[in-house]
């Protein structure tokens, strides 16, 4: 007897539901919180307007591109403020 049962896999002009470039968004703002703030969050930024741009299209994970360009965010602000806390007490950064 043969299997009958197939796979659903997006055929030519179907989209996929995945969005790559929200998850990037979001571990980009995620890891960007700890370590090399400025450029890794731009790239949340970055990733993110593609990642909802993809979303509008039907690509899904809306909530993660939003929530890669809001952690991205977060990121560059904090490193502004690190840096003027640091220019201010005369610390030295390792950059």
């Amino acid at each position: 007897m043969s299997d009958t049962s197939t796979q659903a896999t997006p055929g030519p002009g179907l989209q996929s539901r995945s969005n790559g470039m929200a998850i990037a968004a979001l571990v980009c703002g995620i890891v960007g919180l700890f370590i090399f703030e400025v450029i890794l969050g731009v790239l949340a930024i970055i990733f993110g307007g593609i990642g909802l741009s993809r979303a509008n299209r039907g690509a899904g994970r809306r909530g993660m591109a939003w929530a890669g360009v809001i952690l991205g965010a977060i990121d560059v602000v904090l490193f502004v403020v690190i840096l003027a806390v640091s220019a201010k007490h005369h610390f030295r950064l390792f950059i």
